[in-house]
């Protein structure tokens, strides 16, 4: 599948801000493009334009119907610019704010929301079709600064054919992988570098209390765990049960990862297997849920507004699992058939309250650093 490993491994970038220099993209799809998806007008928005440019990550994909079908019913053109990895495009909207790239922003999660929200990156706006969006997953639901789109889980993915071979349980938990028949198994991300890496370390939090997380962190230390900078190591690399792993001759049967990858693994796969060579301990998610907000000072805040109720319509929201491995936050919402095939059914997944998130995350980031590293 052209994009579920670029897509898959969502870099989180440096945690302090730095100039990152974007990528001016047509969204015509999944892999990008030179030409914009119909409609006509200015390049570069304004008022009157027909063209809305998206700021985005480089993850964001949609098909070239759905994009075409945006343009039928609105009028509007969708440039994407995408910005390099979640936290640097994040970080590169925050630095340009009062000269906004573009007009509504996509892919900013709960674990940086508040960064964006505290300096002021969105206007309000309350999205046609938010009834349909679950009161759950609004996190700024008094003030609609942003909607949101999509969820996630981080969570350790298991080598099937390992834990077979060896006649060995996979872990199930986070307690599991502190236990001794786990030892140097473990590859994750750092969390100074990698979203995944710092998901997974902030379910370790809420997990373990503020107090206990550390503890436990030693204790992974101790059981030999292996960190890695990004994703893109972790899984393809490191990682013996993904197809770019095995290539690779990945020796850590574990590995910080997404609960979408056992269908990101069999998708284009001839033919279909019983089960994904790859398994997820459910008991070591943590939640991820993406937003796209109207940045504040859009020059076409018409085409934004019309975007992001686009964006949360069924449409687009039937279209978004395999161009980027997500699950769509719409009521209702059917998911391919690959994705109740062979997709992990995650209950109760570790979360914790942005406000929570923004207090603290420094600190902890700087904690996980010198116990770890």
């Amino acid at each position: 599948m052209k994009n579920k490993r670029r897509i898959h491994g969502r870099a989180l970038g440096a945690l302090v801000l730095g100039t990152i220099a974007a990528t001016t993209l047509a969204a015509c799809g999944g892999g990008g493009g030179s030409s914009a998806a119909g409609g006509t007008g200015g390049t570069n928005g304004g008022s009157g334009s027909k063209t809305v440019t998206l700021v985005s990550h480089d993850s964001f994909a949609a098909s070239k119907q759905v994009l075409a079908e945006f343009t039928k019913e609105s009028g509007y053109t969708v440039k994407v610019l995408r910005g390099g990895d979640a936290g640097a495009a994040v970080n590169q909207a925050i630095l340009t704010k009062d000269h906004p790239r573009g007009d509504a922003f996509f892919g900013v999660d709960n674990t940086l929301l508040s960064r964006a929200l505290d300096n002021g990156l969105f206007d309000p706006y309350t999205a046609k079709g938010l009834d349909q969006i679950p009161a759950d997953v609004q996190l700024d639901a008094a003030a609609h600064r942003v909607t949101p789109i999509d969820s996630g889980d981080v969570c350790v993915n298991y080598d099937r054919a390992y834990f077979t071979a060896h006649k060995l349980a996979p872990p199930q938990t986070f307690a599991d992988l502190t236990k001794p028949q786990y030892k140097n198994l473990l590859v994750t991300e750092n969390v100074a570098t990698s979203s995944p890496g710092l998901a997974f370390m902030l379910g370790s939090v809420d997990t373990f209390g503020d107090q206990g997380w550390p503890d436990y962190w030693k204790k992974l230390k101790d059981n030999g765990v292996q960190v890695v900078d990004s994703w893109e190591q972790a899984y393809n690399e490191r990682f013996s049960g993904s197809a770019a792993g095995k290539q690779a001759k990945g020796d850590r049967p574990l590995v910080v990862s997404y609960a979408s990858s056992p269908p990101a693994e069999v998708v284009g796969v001839t033919p279909q297997p019983a089960q994904s060579p790859v398994g997820v301990s459910t008991g070591t998610c943590f939640r991820q849920i993406e937003f796209a907000g109207l940045l504040h000072g859009a020059k076409n805040p018409a085409g934004a507004k019309a975007l992001i109720d686009f964006m949360i319509s069924k449409t687009f929201q039937q279209d978004m699992p395999l161009q980027m491995y997500v699950d769509p936050v719409r009521r209702n919402t059917p998911e391919p058939p690959v994705f109740t095939k062979y997709g992990a059914k995650v209950d109760h997944p570790a979360t914790l309250p942005p406000a929570t998130i923004a207090a603290h995350r420094d600190d902890w980031v700087k904690t996980w650093t010198s116990t770890v590293l």
